[in-house]
């Protein structure tokens, strides 16, 4: 058994768009690169930091097969493979098997607000579906309801490549719920880089992150502390860590880490689709002083 299922620190990779608003295929290789060298154990791609909601299924199977093929073995690729229908979630699932990623993050149908039995019966007919396994992505924030810890123990009783839960309540006793109901070999991933360290104490053993698109390394600190039983290091890792997290959602994910992105790395990753707009002048501002203050940027 291999636990946390993917490794520790999955970045959810942004997606570069070109200033026309196409993708860069070309940029989101060398951020592959770049997010592998700076403590990225894997790669979560065309999640909700990757704009999938707004690429077409065109771009969304050409750029999967580009990370692929770019990454070619070195980390996990794990394909966002979520929508809100149960249909076109198995066609996607279909899609991004076929372009030869490693994984499958299956967000919980949006906009619907499905019962516990509507989302036991969609996971369960993605599950039957393929042989991949999958992450269950548990977002009440975007999705407008929760997945109960019982629904997901239910899952992962009854289907074996059900492996891990993406956890994004904001809800740390839902985490040790979680950790109490669900079978030892189920990793729990953190959603929320901000409480890596509080879901960690209660059963989490990986993070699958936004901050990490540019600077993974703090975090994989906080972690490797915590690991190690060096809890004082940890805290104090964990208290220069949640500012920074929390100045990438100064506005809507991924509008200020795509600017982080581009400060930090200089790889130009472009601006968010509309309907998300450029991070604000104010926004801006604000930001090169933080990324400044962290010694990110010169």
């Amino acid at each position: 058994m291999t636990k946390p299922y993917f490794g520790r620190l999955l970045t959810a990779m942004v997606t570069p768009f070109a200033e026309d608003g196409s993708v860069n295929y070309e940029a989101g290789c060398q951020l592959a690169d770049w997010l592998l060298a700076n403590g990225s154990d894997g790669l979560v791609i065309e999640g909700s930091t990757g704009e999938a909601a707004t690429m077409d299924m065109d771009e969304k199977i050409k750029f999967m097969e580009t990370i692929v093929k770019h990454v070619n073995g070195r980390a996990p690729i794990v394909a966002g493979a979520g929508t809100n229908c149960t249909a076109s979630t198995i066609d996607l699932v279909k899609k991004m098997e076929a372009c030869g990623v490693d994984g499958l993050l299956v967000v919980g149908p949006f906009y619907n607000k499905p019962t516990q039995e509507g989302y036991y019966q969609h996971f369960a007919a993605v599950a039957k579906s393929t042989k991949l396994p999958i992450i269950v992505y548990n977002v009440p924030g975007r999705t407008g309801s929760n997945i109960a810890p019982a629904t997901v123990a239910r899952l992962a009783k009854d289907f074996d490549n059900i492996v891990a839960i993406k956890e994004a309540a904001g809800n740390v006793a839902q985490c040790a719920e979680l950790y109490r109901v669900l079978p030892e070999r189920v990793s729990i991933y953190s959603g929320d880089d901000g409480l890596i360290l509080p879901f960690m104490a209660v059963g989490a053993v990986g993070l699958i992150s936004v901050l990490a698109n540019c600077n993974g390394q703090i975090l994989q600190d906080v972690m490797q502390a915590y690991e190690e039983g060096r809890n004082k290091d940890a805290a104090d890792l964990n208290k220069k860590m949640v500012p920074l997290a929390k100045a990438m959602f100064m506005e809507s994910n991924p509008i200020p880490i795509k600017y982080a992105v581009t400060k930090v790395t200089g790889i130009d990753v472009g601006n968010p689709r509309l309907p998300l707009t450029p991070l604000c002048a104010d926004c801006v501002a604000m930001l090169d002083v933080i990324l400044k203050d962290y010694g990110m940027v010169k």
